[in-house]
C-alpha cells in the first residue's frame, strides 16, 4: 500500500469519529445528557489518532519527502496543510478546555465544547478533501516508488513510536462503539 492510501484509509476513520462529535454536538445543543466520558475519548483519539499519529506521518515523514522531490513548503499546499494543522490543535485544545469547564460546573462548557468540535469538524473535512485530492496525487506522482516504500516503512516506526502496539486497534475498537451508540 502507498503511503498516501493509508494516510486516506485513515481519513475515513477520522471523518467518522467527526460524524460521532457532530452527532453528539447536536445533543448538547438540544440539551441532552452526554456522557462526558465519551467526549474525553472522542478527544482522545482526536489527540492520539488525528493528530498525534496521522499528521505526525504527514508532518514528519511524507512532507519533507515532497520537499525533497520539489514540492514547496513556503507559499505552496504543504505550507497550508501545515497551517491548517496548526488551526486543529487550537480546536482541539479548546475542546479539552470545555470539558475542564464542565469539571468545574460551569454552565457553559457545553456551547463552548461544540463550537470548538464544529470549527475542527469544518477545518478537518475540507482539509481532507484538499488532501485526498490535490496533495497526495501530487506526492504520488513526485515521490519515486523505492522511495514510497521506505516511507511506508517510517510510517509503522512512527505509528508505535507515537501510539504503541495495539493503539491503533484500540482506536477502531472505539470508532465502532461509538458509531453504535451516537450514529
Amino acid at each position: 500500500m502507498k503511503p498516501t492510501e493509508e494516510l486516506m484509509k485513515e481519513h475515513t476513520a477520522i471523518l467518522l469519529m467527526l460524524e460521532i462529535i457532530e452527532s453528539a454536538c447536536k445533543l448538547l445543543d438540544g440539551g441532552k445528557v452526554v456522557d462526558v466520558r465519551e467526549l474525553a475519548r472522542m478527544l482522545d483519539f482526536l489527540k492520539g489518532f488525528a493528530d498525534g499519529c496521522h499528521h505526525g506521518k504527514e508532518e514528519n515523514i511524507l512532507f519533507p519527502a515532497m520537499e525533497k522531490a520539489g514540492i514547496p513548503r513556503e507559499h505552496g499546499p504543504i505550507g497550508v496543510m501545515l497551517g491548517e494543522h496548526e488551526l486543529g490543535r487550537k480546536y482541539i485544545r479548546g475542546m479539552g478546555e470545555a470539558l475542564e469547564r464542565e469539571k468545574a460546573h460551569d454552565t457553559s462548557w457545553a456551547s463552548a465544547f461544540a463550537s470548538s468540535a464544529r470549527a475542527y469538524r469544518n477545518l478537518l473535512t475540507q482539509h481532507i478533501e484538499k488532501e485526498n485530492n490535490i496533495l497526495f496525487p501530487m506526492a504520488d506522482i513526485h515521490i519515486a516508488h523505492d522511495i514510497q516504500v521506505r516511507l511506508s516503512k517510517e510510517f509503522e516506526k512512527l505509528e508505535l513510536e507515537r501510539v504503541g502496539v495495539g493503539k491503533h486497534e484500540e482506536y477502531h475498537e472505539l470508532l465502532k462503539s461509538l458509531k453504535a451508540a451516537y450514529l
